[in-house]
């Protein structure tokens, strides 16, 4: 899977234009909050933000924040499932989930050592990631992580709900990601 492919899947789910009063980031098109769309220049009304504004902003926001490209070389899967988490968790959320994971699945440091969970993809991520899928294969470590990853995610946005019960309107629709 490719960014564009992914980009694709993630806009797919997240709709064209928002504005709920009870979500807290206000006006969205594409998954794209009115305050993110213009801190990247975009200056127009939010039900006309063409799309690729919104796959420049992701590309840059989450894509390459992530390094997916390199994730997306050892598991399309992944990669999708991370660009999906930081799209609606946040790039730093994305890549603690990932880290977490990773430590919890090394046996204590005997397949690779503790990674610093620290919210951003670097060569020692990338390094665990590698070390991980190699000792635990393509199909059932990448099946065990992306469990893992949703886990996450799913606790993520209880914890959100529960402290705001208002956002308790989008548990469902963050259940589908």
């Amino acid at each position: 899977m490719t960014f564009a492919a992914a980009f694709a899947h993630t806009v797919g789910v997240e709709g064209h234009y928002s504005n709920d009063p009870n979500d807290p980031g206000g006006e969205t098109c594409w998954g794209i909050t009115v305050a993110e769309a213009r801190a990247n220049g975009y200056a127009g009304d939010m039900r006309d933000m063409p799309l690729t504004v919104a796959r420049m902003i992701y590309r840059a926001k989450c894509w390459d924040r992530l390094s997916l490209d390199g994730i997306d070389a050892m598991s399309a899967q992944i990669a999708a499932e991370l660009f999906d988490t930081a799209v609606n968790c946040g790039v730093g959320e994305a890549a603690m989930f990932l880290q977490t994971a990773l430590n919890a699945f090394n046996r204590r440091g005997a397949d690779y050592a503790d990674i610093a969970v620290d919210g951003g993809v670097g060569e020692g991520t990338l390094a665990a990631l590698k070390a991980y899928l190699a000792k635990r294969g393509l199909f059932d470590g990448v099946n065990v992580l992306l469990r893992a990853l949703n886990s996450q995610q799913g606790a993520h946005y209880l914890a959100i709900a529960r402290s705001n019960p208002k956002l308790e309107d989008f548990e469902f629709g963050w259940g589908l990601n």
